[in-house]
């Protein structure tokens, strides 16, 4: 089922049953394309569908009261983008496409049958959810306590350790579109603070940076710097129900 994101995904996590692999295809609705920059859910839109990304990357973000720009988190392919809506009714984050992407449309209400029918992807999903909810917790601490390097070494090495669940054999440069404002939307800095962060790091000799694409030269020394922990390594799957 190599059509399939979430199976490619899922199967990273576990050996799927081919019921498994039809029952996640069948989620996904037709292909939808959107390019750069275009808004694929607004905040406080009424939200009835999650998204499985197939390609591109996706951001989630609100806009604050001053009407700066928080952006909550980076979707990269495979993952599920929009799963808060699954407990409200209302979007409650927007979701930008950062550079052309392709997603697949999943009913809100179809995650019931997958929930009543194959529990252990249901485990798995919700699983899932928690390590990015700790991923996020992270964040938050590495923005309320930790300096303004370490939050971009922390952003780059959580975004390539996230590459890596869909490609194993991802090496130390890989794309990393973000333009500078963006990384500051991301970890609370201006553009101008990032850029000199940025510098430091690569004066530092341990990342390299030309264009959109970006070289990890010293991992150990990078997560280190950033206190980095890669929370989607060696997920606890023993105790998922067995498959149906």
């Amino acid at each position: 089922m190599a059509d399939s994101c979430l199976v490619e995904r899922l199967s990273h996590y576990l050996k799927l049953t081919s019921r498994e692999e039809t029952a996640l295809a069948q989620l996904e609705g037709a292909e939808r394309v959107y390019r750069r920059g275009a808004i694929i859910r607004r905040e406080h839109d009424r939200a009835q569908e999650l998204y499985v990304l197939n390609s591109g990357w996706l951001l989630s973000f609100v806009l604050l009261d001053d009407g700066s720009r928080q952006i909550l988190r980076l979707h990269l392919p495979g993952d599920m983008a929009g799963l808060s809506c699954a407990a409200f009714n209302e979007a409650t984050e927007s979701l930008m496409a950062l550079t052309d992407v392709r997603i697949c449309p999943v009913e809100k209400s179809a995650l019931n049958r997958l929930f009543v029918e194959h529990p252990r992807l249901g485990a798995l999903l919700f699983l899932i959810t928690q390590a990015e909810k700790v991923s996020l917790s992270d964040r938050l601490a590495s923005l309320g306590r930790t300096s303004a390097k370490a939050r971009v070494a922390a952003l780059i090495l959580d975004t390539v350790s996230r590459l890596r669940v869909m490609n194993t054999q991802l090496g130390n440069s890989f794309a990393f579109p973000l333009t500078q404002e963006e990384i500051g939307d991301a970890t609370g800095l201006t553009a101008v603070h990032v850029n000199r962060m940025i510098r430091a790091l690569v004066e530092d000799g341990l990342i390299a940076r030309q264009a959109n694409q970006l070289t990890i030269l010293n991992q150990e020394r990078l997560a280190e710097v950033a206190s980095y922990v890669n929370r989607y390594a060696g997920l606890d799957t023993d105790w998922l129900p067995p498959s149906t």
